[in-house]
């Protein structure tokens, strides 16, 4: 018998940078949120194999895809031939800084967790998440959470409320190596009061989350897509409260009092060419 799960999007309500280790990866402190958008993982038994496949936005089905990685190392990992069949319904945009391929990573290593019948633990599970990415270990918990190390070390936050979330993707992705690579540590601008925003989310305060939101990798990322200024500003003008990119980019939100608020000035956007999703956190 299937399963099916969904795996939601997340957005950065702050993200600062601290060092540069010796491994080239970023040591980071940011406050991670899902969101409602998901996408939709169906699993089902099959022998021998690992398939995949995909409706929605199209994605990468090659061997590089994350569920596949997932599926493949958690094979590895407990040294089993089972095969599966899975299928992905894909509703989040792709390389959009929205963590859409790590969510699908973290189901797929929950979902046939499941199927096969494994029993491993959340903190297995975690290790596994770590080997594929620094998001996919945040988004098989979910929520709201503080993340340091690399994104991996989390440490849980009480759930936030929820506030309407306005997406604006852009029709192009963004490297996140490049914007690494291009981050001047020494002229990193506004940079993020995390004890600040954790207080704003418990007091549920929306405009002091809005006055908090901050993320270093602006300043990268809004020099090589000026366009990306003009998105926030417009945001702004459209009645969101506070704005801000997610991750590297080149996602744009904005947050509203609520969801239905946020449908409400997504209706009156005019982006040929975006995606524009009205959403919420949850």
């Amino acid at each position: 018998m299937g399963l099916s799960l969904t795996a939601h999007a997340k957005i950065n309500l702050t993200l600062d940078v601290l060092s540069r280790r010796p491994d080239g990866y970023h040591e980071v402190e940011m406050i991670m949120q899902s969101i409602k958008l998901h996408d939709r993982l169906e699993f089902s038994p099959a022998v021998g194999e690992i398939t995949l496949t995909s409706t929605g936005l199209p994605v990468p089905m090659g061997p590089d895809n994350l569920i596949l990685r997932a599926a493949r190392l958690l094979q590895q990992r407990v040294g089993v031939n089972h095969g599966a069949h899975i299928h992905l319904d894909k509703r989040i945009p792709v390389a959009a800084g929205l963590a859409g391929g790590s969510t699908d990573a973290a189901a797929t290593l929950q979902g046939l967790n499941r199927l096969w019948q494994l029993e491993l633990k959340q903190d297995q599970l975690m290790e596994l998440a770590r080997q594929l990415g620094a998001d996919v270990s945040f988004c098989l918990t979910g929520g709201t959470a503080i993340a340091r190390g690399i994104g991996e070390v989390l440490t849980p936050l009480a759930p936030a409320p929820r506030f309407g979330v306005i997406l604006v993707k852009p029709p192009f992705g963004v490297s996140t190596a490049r914007v690494y690579q291009g981050l001047d540590l020494n002229n990193l601008g506004h940079r993020p009061h995390t004890s600040a925003m954790v207080e704003a989310l418990k007091q549920g305060d929306l405009d002091k989350v809005a006055y908090c939101l901050a993320n270093v990798l602006e300043s990268v990322t809004l020099n090589l897509y000026p366009e990306l200024k003009e998105i926030k500003q417009q945001l702004m003008q459209a009645g969101c409260r506070g704005v801000l990119m997610s991750g590297s980019g080149p996602t744009v939100f904005g947050l509203t009092k609520d969801e239905k608020s946020a449908e409400q000035i997504a209706g009156k956007l005019n982006y040929p060419g975006y995606q524009v999703i009205a959403t919420s956190m949850v």
